[in-house]
């Protein structure tokens, strides 16, 4: 008999976590050609299925904007042709990467004879919670795939109709190749309850990976007894300094870095937040750049250092306040303050920073201090902090960015997704 609270045909947490931790179980075995055949399998079925796919994400999109979804939101919503490609090709990348399951990681042979050595296994069973990203749901699906783990997707209510389609269509290739479909399943339920349920499966779940905003992250932490694995989430700095721009073509290289950073996805994690600059490099380069961001839509929020030399050029921003030095706008937005040098900036990003940090200098002293003072997952010298991703650094994809310290930091792509036990070959020692 169905019950009012819950629908007898449709799985529930548990059952899904015990179906995922008999599924990891087949996962583990399995050799790289079927894994990899199984991902371009997955490629083509997106290709195949994109109408299906872009015509459920389209619902969501107009569901989304009904209920007032922000525009940062909605872009990470949102699915074109272009981007489905793009996600598909990502997985073909995944299956060309070397399989980090049973890799060795150390051989030694002790006195009495006995090999000692360390292979990396999969995590087991993985329960990733996420906002409104699709693609987070097959970059997840994939690597965990290839890394040998099951996977438990809660996605936001916001992308209800598109996963269900791409998990689906990843469940039907899993079928074909002989995989067991539970390896990938998608919690289909919007209540938070349902949420709380899965943080609570620590029998059965091995890692709980949050993907979005701070709020959820802190959910997480304070309501699961599954370990969790928590980043992707904190305020992104650049620091320009004099000796960039007064070098043949800094100016000009300055502005394009700093628009990438902040204009090409201002949704992403990995967009920039708050701009440090000398005074040297505000009065060479700053209203050029206030320029290309204004025309591009963002809006300026200065320091009265900043707005001073705004005001010469005959320029205008928003006056500041501390709280926008420790914010994540994930949107067009930026932050601007004027700093007497590298000191002031790495106490700036040692108070407020934890996820990508960038420096343009042409003082390699100075390029050296920053990769080694900044304390944050990733630090990028003389580019965009865009490339803080896990294709971007040839990882294939990720499934989050974690800044945290133990067992991950920065991109979690197939390495992230294993863990190491021993092995141990005699030939009938005892232990004395």
């Amino acid at each position: 008999m169905t019950t009012a609270s819950h629908d007898a045909s449709v799985p529930t947490v548990r059952q899904q976590a015990q179906a995922a931790k008999q599924a990891a179980r087949q996962l583990r075995s399995l050799s790289t050609e079927r894994k990899n055949a199984a991902l371009l399998g997955v490629a083509s079925a997106l290709r195949q299925h994109s109408a299906e796919i872009l015509s459920a994400n389209v619902q969501d999109v107009a569901a989304a904007k009904r209920e007032g979804l922000g525009e940062a939101l909605l872009d990470r919503l949102t699915l074109t042709p272009e981007r489905l490609e793009g996600i598909a090709a990502d997985v073909e990348h995944v299956a060309r990467l070397p399989d980090p399951v049973g890799e060795e990681l150390g051989h030694s042979v002790r006195p009495n004879g006995l090999k000692v050595s360390r292979r990396r296994v999969p995590l087991g069973v993985l329960g990733v919670i996420y906002e409104a990203r699709p693609n987070v749901t097959v970059d997840v699906a994939t690597l965990a795939l290839k890394s040998g783990n099951a996977v438990i997707l809660r996605g936001g209510k916001e992308t209800l109709r598109s996963n269900a389609v791409l998990v689906d269509i990843i469940a039907a290739v899993l079928a074909e190749h002989d995989i067991p479909a539970q390896a990938v399943q998608v919690i289909n339920d919007p209540d938070r309850a349902r949420m709380l349920e899965l943080l609570r499966q620590d029998d059965l779940i091995d890692a709980i990976i949050p993907r979005g905003g701070a709020g959820l992250h802190r959910f997480c932490v304070e309501h699961a007894t599954v370990p969790v694995i928590v980043g992707g989430v904190g305020v992104v700095h650049l620091y320009l300094d004099a000796s960039y721009v007064q070098a043949e073509g800094g100016p000009a290289s300055a502005v394009d870095i700093i628009h990438n950073a902040k204009v090409q996805r201002p949704s992403a994690c990995n967009a920039l937040d708050t701009l440090l600059v000398t005074e040297a490099a505000a009065r060479l380069a700053l209203p050029e750049i206030a320029r290309d961001l204004q025309a591009a839509g963002v809006e300026l929020r200065a320091d009265p250092g900043s707005l001073a030399v705004l005001h010469a050029a005959g320029l205008s921003a928003t006056p500041s306040t501390e709280q926008d030095y420790g914010t994540e706008f994930l949107g067009l937005i930026l932050s601007i303050k004027v700093v007497a040098g590298l000191g002031e900036a790495l106490d700036m990003i040692a108070e407020y920073g934890t996820h990508t940090d960038a420096i343009l200098s042409r003082d390699q002293a100075q390029l050296e201090r920053f990769a080694t003072e900044v304390d944050s997952a990733a630090v990028i010298l003389n580019a965009s902090t865009r490339f803080n991703d896990g294709a971007q650094l040839g990882l294939g994809a990720e499934v989050a960015v974690s800044t945290q310290k133990l067992h991950a930091r920065g991109p979690m792509a197939l390495q992230e997704l294993t863990t190491t036990k021993w092995v141990v070959v005699g030939t009938g020692q005892v232990r004395g």
